[in-house]
C-alpha cells in the first residue's frame, strides 16, 4: 500500500510524487494513460480519478491524497472536475486520509488590492465559482482537508505565460503578441514550491480546514519577465505587442477556448498581486527566486 496518493502527473503532480519519492514515501500517482515521473518509489496505475470506488480502492492505506489533477483546457473544466472532486472526497473519507487540493486565484474574482488567505471568495465568473464550489465541498464533508493556492505557473514542464505566449518567440527570434497589459505587477509561483507547500502542510494539522498561499516571488510585469526570460536562455530580448482587450472577446464569439480564456482577462488587466506572508511564517517556508525559477524553465530551450 503506498504512504501517499498523488491526482495528476502534469507539473505539480509530478513534482509532488518526485518530492516525497526523493524522501523515502512510497506514491501511487493516478492519471488516465498511466503517466507520472519514474522512479522505484513512485507507481504509476492507469485508473479514472473521477470514479470513486476506483479511487477509493487505489488509495486504501494512503496517509495522504493529493489532488492536482487539472484539465489543460478551461472547456472541459465543467465536465471533468466536479467528478474528479466528488471522487476525491469519497476516497478521503474512506479512507482517513487527507486530502490537500491544488488550489488558485480564481475563486477571488477581480478584487482590488493584494489578495491574501484572509480574503472572501467573489467569484463571478463560472471557473472561479466552480473553483470556490469544489474548495466549499471539501470543507463540508467532515475530512482533513486543506488548500494550497497560488497564481500561475512558472518553472520546468509548467503549461503558462511562458510555454504559451514567451517559449515560442524565444525559439523564433520573433514577436510575442500578449493578451494582457505589459505593466501590471503579476504574482507568478514556482511549480517546486507548489509541491513543497502541499507536502508540508499535508503533514501538519495546523494547515488543515482552511486555504493557504504558496509562497511566490514578489510580482513582476510581463515586460519585466520576458526580458529576464530572454536574458535566461541567452536570446535576443522578446517583442511584445499587447492585443486589445476586444480582441479575445471578440473571438469568443465563435471559438469557445478564447471566450474561456476573456473570462478570465481580468488577471492580465489589473495588478494580480499575491501574498502568502502567513503561509510563510506558519510553516516557515520560502519562495525560491524567480530568476532560479526562469533558469529551471528555459534549461531545455538553452541545452
Amino acid at each position: 500500500m503506498p504512504d501517499h496518493v498523488v491526482l495528476g502527473a502534469g507539473s505539480i503532480g509530478s513534482n509532488v510524487a518526485l518530492l516525497l519519492a526523493d524522501r523515502g514515501e512510497t506514491v501511487r500517482i493516478v492519471t488516465r494513460g498511466g503517466a507520472g515521473p519514474d522512479h522505484p518509489l513512485i507507481e504509476r496505475v492507469a485508473a479514472d480519478a473521477a470514479d470513486a470506488e476506483r479511487l477509493t480502492t487505489l488509495s486504501r492505506g494512503a496517509k495522504v491524497i493529493y489532488h492536482c489533477a487539472n484539465p489543460a483546457s478551461y472547456t472541459t473544466w465543467h465536465r471533468l472536475l466536479p467528478p474528479l472532486q466528488t471522487a476525491a472526497i469519497a476516497a478521503a473519507q474512506a479512507n482517513d486520509a487527507v486530502l490537500a487540493n491544488t488550489g488558485s486565484t480564481y475563486a477571488y474574482g477581480p478584487q482590488p488590492g493584494t489578495l491574501t488567505e484572509r480574503t472572501p471568495l467573489s467569484a463571478t465568473g463560472r471557473k472561479g465559482l466552480l473553483r470556490k464550489e469544489n474548495w466549499e465541498r471539501s470543507l463540508a464533508a467532515g475530512i482533513r482537508t486543506f488548500e494550497a493556492r497560488s497564481s500561475d505557473f512558472i518553472g520546468r514542464d509548467a503549461y503558462g505565460y511562458y510555454a504559451m505566449i514567451l517559449e515560442p518567440a524565444l525559439k523564433k527570434g520573433g514577436t510575442a503578441w500578449v493578451p494582457g497589459h505589459l505593466d501590471m505587477p503579476h504574482t507568478f509561483t514556482y511549480n517546486r514550491d507548489v509541491a513543497s507547500t502541499l507536502v508540508t502542510l499535508a503533514a501538519d494539522d495546523r494547515a488543515w480546514g482552511r486555504a493557504w498561499h504558496v509562497p511566490s516571488p514578489p510580482p513582476v510585469t510581463l515586460r519585466e519577465l520576458a526580458a529576464r526570460y530572454a536574458a535566461a536562455a541567452g536570446k535576443p530580448p522578446i517583442r511584445l505587442i499587447p492585443l486589445p482587450r476586444f480582441a479575445m472577446r471578440l473571438a469568443g464569439t465563435v471559438v469557445p477556448m478564447a471566450r474561456e480564456i476573456a473570462e478570465m482577462d481580468y488577471q492580465w488587466y489589473a495588478p494580480l498581486v499575491m501574498d502568502a506572508t502567513e503561509t510563510m511564517k506558519t510553516f516557515d517556508l520560502t519562495a525560491t527566486d524567480l530568476d532560479v525559477a526562469i533558469r529551471d524553465q528555459v534549461s531545455a530551450l538553452v541545452s
